[in-house]
């Protein structure tokens, strides 16, 4: 990789000496750029004077510091610059001259207005991988308008999808286009920065939302509908079923998954459900073929018993099953916490405990970069390695 010279210190995590310009918000470009820091990069989040508005969108413990902010934020060190000034153009124009990335989420448009689409930065520094995040594709009609995560699930199909499990649309519960757009955007980026490494030369990504959820959901959703002419609907039964959900048992609920032809006979031997006998769900593919009549009478059989006990026969015989928790329970996993996931960092309004970072790298592990900053709290540090002697300012008004 490019060897930028700044003093910051960062680990030895795989990016280290990688320096990374941020000027995304919300959660699509941060959690791309979060993982960038947590793996040892530089990641210098240039903010407005008003902050990313996800300092305030949930609870927290100091204003301007919400959870969700915190968390995507991590171990970044925040600037603020006015990029209506030309003193904040030029500050961002000589951060700009040290990094090995640049990465925003404005419109094609506002990024070129301020001065910075991919020519103009690539004028500054001609080997930088320059990456846009966007809701819709440059390329086609709908690349103006405004994209949100519930509004990308619902172009992508997942209400629809949903609705066919369910019997009603709903968006599912997490900001699922937000953070596999962001994920996308960072093996993009790490792509680009491989080619860098290979030849030298920088060049322009570019991620979207639509795009990104579009070939997301059409991994297993495309089936029949790929081939010409088509062979079915674009769907994969298996997964909208509409008795595709957690089973319930004599004192609650599980999930389990009996599956391949080496599962369904360990489970039929072990429990011998009458309905079993009959021969057409012998095989998987025959299975398949009537797969919400199967799992009706798998629900009837899962009733028969308590929780513990099929956790316990079902991982006797390796087949899938596990209790519901929730998302409060992950903080106390015994899993979890024996292989160290969770990391407390000590910040400003005391210890914070993170959900830390899910692959293991033997030789250059990462880990979690350091606190969340507040608003502006590096611009002075930054303009300073920059040998920029504005007094902390270049165009900025912290809050």
């Amino acid at each position: 990789m490019k060897s930028t010279e700044h003093t910051h210190a960062k680990g030895a995590g795989p990016l280290s000496g990688v320096r990374v310009v941020d000027l995304t918000a919300m959660v699509f470009g941060p959690y791309c750029t979060q993982i960038m820091a947590d793996m040892g990069a530089d990641v210098i989040k240039v903010e407005a004077p008003g902050g990313d508005n996800t300092r305030h969108i949930s609870v927290g413990p100091e204003p301007g510091m919400s959870g969700v902010f915190v968390n995507v934020n991590r171990g970044k060190r925040s600037v603020v610059l006015d990029l209506q000034t030309e003193a904040g153009k030029a500050a961002l124009s000589a951060i700009i001259e040290t990094a090995d990335v640049f990465i925003h989420s404005m419109r094609s448009r506002a990024i070129g207005k301020l001065g910075f689409s991919y020519e103009q930065v690539a004028a500054i520094n001609p080997t930088i991988v320059y990456t846009n995040c966007y809701g819709y594709g440059r390329r086609g009609p709908d690349r103006d308008l405004t994209a949100y995560d519930d509004t990308i699930q619902a172009e992508c199909g997942l209400p629809m999808v949903q609705q066919m499990l369910t019997g009603e649309a709903n968006y599912v519960g997490t900001i699922i286009a937000d953070k596999v757009a962001g994920l996308t955007a960072l093996y993009a980026t790490m792509m680009a920065l491989f080619h860098r490494e290979r030849t030298g030369e920088g060049q322009e990504v570019e991620v979207s939302m639509f795009e990104t959820m579009a070939s997301f959901m059409l991994v297993e959703h495309a089936n029949g509908a790929m081939f010409t002419p088509p062979l079915g609907p674009a769907v994969y039964p298996r997964v909208v079923a509409p008795n595709r959900r957690p089973y319930r048992t004599r004192d609650g609920q599980i999930s389990a998954l009996v599956y391949n032809d080496k599962q369904w006979s360990a489970f039929v031997n072990a429990v011998q459900p009458e309905w079993a006998a009959n021969p057409e769900y012998a095989t998987l593919e025959q299975r398949a073929r009537q797969i919400d009549t199967v799992y009706a009478l798998l629900a009837e059989t899962f009733r028969e018993r308590t929780t513990a006990q099929w956790l316990e026969l079902l991982r006797s015989l390796d087949i899938p099953a596990a209790p519901l928790r929730s998302l409060d329970e992950l903080f106390d996993n015994p899993h979890l916490n024996a292989v160290g996931f969770f990391e407390t960092v000590d910040t400003s309004s005391g210890p914070v405990r993170f959900p830390g970072i899910p692959t293991g790298f033997s030789r250059t592990p990462g880990r979690v970069g350091g606190p969340a900053p507040a608003l502006g709290a590096h611009t002075g540090e930054i303009l300073q390695e920059l040998g920029l002697n504005t007094g902390g300012k270049a165009g900025s008004r912290p809050g």
